[in-house]
Order: structure tokens, then sequence, then C-alpha cells
């Protein structure tokens, strides 16, 4: 599931074509559970490169279908937050994204669709979370709706705080 997550996050961010380089990420944080992979992808343009950071979910309470979580360096400065996918939607869908987290309530969002439907790009808004809350909660539970699918992942958020320091320093590089 990892090496699928992290192949999944290199052509999220440099798009089809994309080959995964001889040493293609580095780990944050410290056991296994905590490990945030770090990944710098080339870009389309000369000299151009995506970073970005993800964690694999919680296999044994989350849908085979649920990878993950990603979050990776956007245009003028912004960072996003995607829900990496094993199994597609159609690339227009708009679907409905839930999360909860201990002590952070629960939140509904609408979404929007990345890498042709593998990934579920959720509104700028989530960023913030990341940037801070998420930072000392424990996990999150994610549920994704699109028509009559629905698929159901735990990622554990341990270690994000230096994984996402390291990727906000990381960005506009």
């Amino acid at each position: 599931m990892a090496i699928l997550s992290l192949a999944l996050t290199g052509w999220l961010l440099a798009g089809p074509g994309y080959e995964t380089p001889g040493r293609p990420f580095i780990e944050i944080a410290g056991p296994s559970s905590s490990i945030w992979k770090f990944t710098r992808t080339p870009g389309p343009k000369e000299g151009e490169s995506f970073a970005s950071i993800s964690k694999t979910a919680e296999t044994m309470q989350s849908d085979p279908e649920f990878a993950g979580l990603i979050v990776r360096c956007a245009p003028k400065g912004k960072i996003d937050v995607l829900v990496a996918l094993i199994r597609p939607f159609p690339p227009r869908s708009h679907p409905r994204v839930t999360i909860s987290s201990t002590g952070g309530g629960t939140q509904t969002f609408e979404a929007s669709m990345a890498a042709a439907g593998a990934a579920v790009l959720l509104p700028d808004e989530v960023s913030a979370f990341a940037a801070g809350k998420w930072q000392t909660t424990p996990s999150l539970s994610v549920v994704v709706k699109e028509s009559d699918t629905e698929i159901k992942g735990v990622v554990a958020l341990n270690g994000l705080r230096e994984a996402y320091n390291s990727l906000a320093a990381s960005c506009g590089q």
C-alpha cells in the first residue's frame, strides 16, 4: 500500500508519464506509524519541481479503496490537502467529504477531483487545519461520498507538525 501511495503521490504531482526516481522520498519523523513521506517530483517545465508529504491510511480501519492523505505545495504559496484514492471517481465529480477528529468535531466539504479522479482536492479552508489543529490531533476519520459510492478511511496524524514544517519550508523552492 505504501509503494502504491508513493507512486500515486508522484503521479498526482507530476501527471501522467511520471517515473519514480531512484530515491523518491525522505522519511520524516520516527516510528513507522508516524512516518510522513516527503516527495519532490520534477515538474513539466525545466527546473520546476513540486513538494508534498503523504501518509498512508490505517489499513485495518480503512476501506481498500482509501489510500491516504496528501498535503502538497500549490501555486502562489498555497498548500493543498488531498485524499488519495485507489479507485478513481469521474474527473468532473464533486464528492462530499466528511472529516471527523477527536476534539475537533465533524465537518463536511464539497470537494473537486485531481489526477484524473484518483485524488479528492479539498477546499482551501482545509489547508488551515493541516497548518494548525490537525497537528495536535491523533487521527482523522474521512468519508468520501460520490453518488452511491462511499469510501471510508482513517489516517494517523502523529508526526504531522514536523512534516508540515518541512513541506512549508520547501514550497516555492
